[in-house]
């Protein structure tokens, strides 16, 4: 597994374009990573996913044109770049990764919040 770890949370105004940030460590090869959040009372959700092999990006369609995913390789950190973002954006978010293309990720973050203030 990969020990993950995110930053970058915190109190946002509306419109506001902060990153987040995820830093692997132990398994640093890791085809698939991805962001997810849980707003209070709802389920955990995919927000966005990048496969390290080909560069393809998957986004949910409530972030779709506002967030950007993004991974360096080198010093194994993924983003997660926020813009345009709403009190409906919300949420702690979570870090994922995963050895394998398809299936569940094997490894999560322990989360950073993020709240938006209209």
């Amino acid at each position: 597994q990969a020990q993950l770890v995110e930053s970058g949370g915190g109190l946002v105004q509306a419109g506001g374009s902060p990153r987040l940030s995820c830093t692997a460590s132990g398994r640093t090869f890791n085809l698939r990573m991805g962001w997810f959040r849980q707003a209070p009372g709802k389920e955990r959700e995919l927000v966005a996913t990048i496969n390290r092999i080909t560069g393809y990006r998957y986004y949910a369609d409530s972030v779709l044109g506002r967030f950007t995913i993004s991974r360096d390789t080198d010093t194994n950190i993924l983003y997660l770049q926020m813009n345009n973002l709403k009190p409906a954006d919300t949420a702690v978010y979570y870090c994922a990764a995963s050895p394998r293309d398809i299936g569940t990720y094997d490894s999560w973050g322990h989360g950073t919040q993020v709240t938006v203030s209209s």
